[in-house]
């Protein structure tokens, strides 16, 4: 019978219990929501010269993109309805423009917003309430019906596949005027919408 001394026997325990301390350590994990932003350069389009010459003016969107990871998405966990919510996850959802827009019929200024959404059975909404800290990013703060800027109806439609991830989308529109184009928003089975344009 082959006898193994009981020193090297601790020294082989130890050495894994080593190993695999460290490959713990070093292990990462994924983040259970990320940030996403989506933006649109708007330049002008009537000359060569004024498109080199005109710097573009930027429309940007920049939240914290939450997945489904097998939740519902309207209940009171997650996306209450009747309630406020803010449109993402963690730090709060910042809406910015370079350009005074139109969307949805209400006038917004050129500057810096949080944006907001409120879900309710008879229709949903964007909600922007400016933002003038200038922070990179902005904490979410408990809302505050009196600091909304704007109330914008979206039109919401029920797609059959759910999406997993939250998706806020900047559509630019083709046709000769003024620019204007769409905003969506997707997640699980909800699909909303408002038209913007420039002015």
């Amino acid at each position: 019978m082959l006898r193994v001394p009981s020193l090297a026997v601790a020294m082989m325990a130890t050495c894994l219990v080593a190993t695999e301390l460290h490959a713990q350590a070093g292990a990462r994990r994924a983040a259970p929501s990320t940030r996403a932003i989506a933006e649109m350069s708007l330049t002008f389009a009537d000359t060569a010269a004024q498109r080199a010459a005109g710097k573009p003016a930027l429309v940007r969107i920049d939240y914290g993109q939450p997945h489904l990871r097998g939740r519902k998405l309207l209940t009171d966990s997650l996306v209450p309805m009747g309630k406020v919510w803010r449109l993402g996850a963690n730090a709060a959802t910042l809406f910015t423009t370079d350009v005074d827009l139109t969307i949805g019929g209400k006038d917004v200024a050129k500057g810096r917003y949080v944006a907001q959404l409120l879900p309710e059975p008879s229709g949903w909404t964007l909600i922007l309430q400016q933002e003038t800290t200038g922070a990179a990013q902005v904490n979410v703060a408990p809302y505050d019906a009196a600091k909304d800027y704007a109330r914008i109806p979206l039109t919401a439609t029920t797609v059959a596949t759910a999406q997993e991830s939250l998706a806020i989308t900047l559509v630019p529109g083709t046709a000769p005027g003024p620019q204007k184009g769409a905003l969506t928003i997707a997640w699980g089975t909800v699909h909303l919408k408002v038209d913007w344009m420039v002015r």
